[in-house]
């Protein structure tokens, strides 16, 4: 299966699910202004995504001493044995008794999907999918189903704003509230097993990647835990210290006049993809019906698809500003006239999976073919 282009045609979500729906087997190339990625799948299941160069902060050695399972000393033995040997690295690590197997398995896990869901922030660049057999440790790694993947990425693109609104960034800092500060203070048996953990963790010295790392944690799992501990008032986040109020004001204008050119390119882009799916369902003979596409052309199918989702957005921020919330059910829209039934799944046979979120926002996601 040949499969490259832009990830303006298509974006991360898309290409995993195309490669996770085949069972594909294969390494996923993906490009953006000097970074790279290589994600390893196995039978359409994610089995590794690591950053090419990988930065030292990201190696799996950086990731446990950070963890404190191991020293910066112990690491320098094993690298040194690694070169001498070329075994992997976290073989070694067990055989020297210095990680257990089980500690081993979960900073693998956090290394894969720390990588894995930073690459829905993309907004542009290159993909390219290279089929084929790939190896992968099947003691340490948890294959990961594409499925999976694509709902806890839009999970986490969706909570990420709500996050930072109160943990600006990962060198953010945390100061014990007066009343709890003897251990987990009255009413710890409603936390959760996060919070919990990342309570106990808390020092004026740790930051939210420290943190993360003590916990066994990925960053976004541990700035949630840590945000309900704010929201809780169990906690106050102390913002890093910035170089200059005025270089700040000025970051943040930029921001917002990135952010409304984003916005005004996206509508110009909706605009000009409406046009061009009039003309092909004019010139192809595409039509809505009560049995879905009358196409079963994937590639015609996706791209339909993308502004049928857009348009099913558009309408359900509609709802939203005039109720106040996301509606239970999809089929809400159509029934108040905001988009006609066959929106509801073209140009697919079956309708869009829909999810509204207990705390705001919602999962909309193409059916499985």
């Amino acid at each position: 299966m040949a499969l490259t282009g832009t990830l303006k045609d298509f974006g991360i979500a898309e290409i995993l699910q195309l490669i996770g729906q085949q069972a594909k087997s294969g390494v996923l190339h993906l490009k953006t202004k000097g970074e790279e990625v290589h994600v390893r799948m196995s039978d359409g299941c994610v089995v590794s995504a690591e950053w090419a160069g990988r930065k030292q902060r990201d190696r799996l050695g950086a990731m446990l001493v950070r963890a404190e399972l191991i020293s910066p000393r112990d690491l320098d033995h094993v690298l040194e044995g690694q070169r001498r040997s070329l075994r992997r690295l976290g073989d070694l690590l067990v055989e020297r008794k210095l990680v257990s197997r089980d500690g081993l398995k979960i900073i693998t896990a956090l290394q894969t999907t720390d990588t894995l869901y930073r690459l829905f922030s993309w907004k542009s660049g290159t993909y390219a999918f290279e089929p084929g057999l790939v190896e992968w440790d099947r003691e340490t790694v948890t294959p990961l189903r594409a499925e999976s993947v694509l709902m806890e990425g839009y999970r986490q693109i969706d909570e990420w704003p709500m996050v930072r609104a109160k943990i600006p960034s990962s060198a953010t800092t945390f100061r014990r509230m007066e009343w709890a500060r003897d251990g987990l203070g009255p009413g710890a048996e409603a936390l959760g097993e996060s919070e919990r953990r990342v309570l106990e963790l808390v020092a004026p010295d740790r930051d939210v990647d420290k943190i993360a790392a003590l916990a066994f944690l990925g960053e976004f799992d541990a700035s949630k835990a840590l945000l309900t501990l704010v929201n809780l008032s169990r906690l106050e986040a102390v913002p890093p210290v910035r170089s200059s109020g005025v270089g700040a004001y000025a970051r943040s204008w930029r921001k917002l006049l990135r952010e409304r050119a984003d916005r005004l390119t996206a509508s110009l882009t909706l605009a000009v993809l409406l046009g061009a799916l009039a003309w092909l369902a004019t010139e192809k003979g595409i039509a809505r019906g009560a049995g879905g596409l009358a196409t079963r052309d994937r590639a015609v199918q996706l791209f339909l698809g993308r502004a049928a989702l857009a348009r099913l957005e558009g309408a359900l921020e509609v709802w939203r500003l005039e109720h106040g919330e996301y509606p239970d059910k999809l089929r809400a829209l159509a029934e108040a006239g905001l988009v006609e039934r066959d929106d509801l799944s073209y140009p697919y046979s079956e309708e869009y999976h829909y999810r509204r979120k207990a705390k705001g926002g919602y999962a909309l996601l193409p059916p499985l073919p």
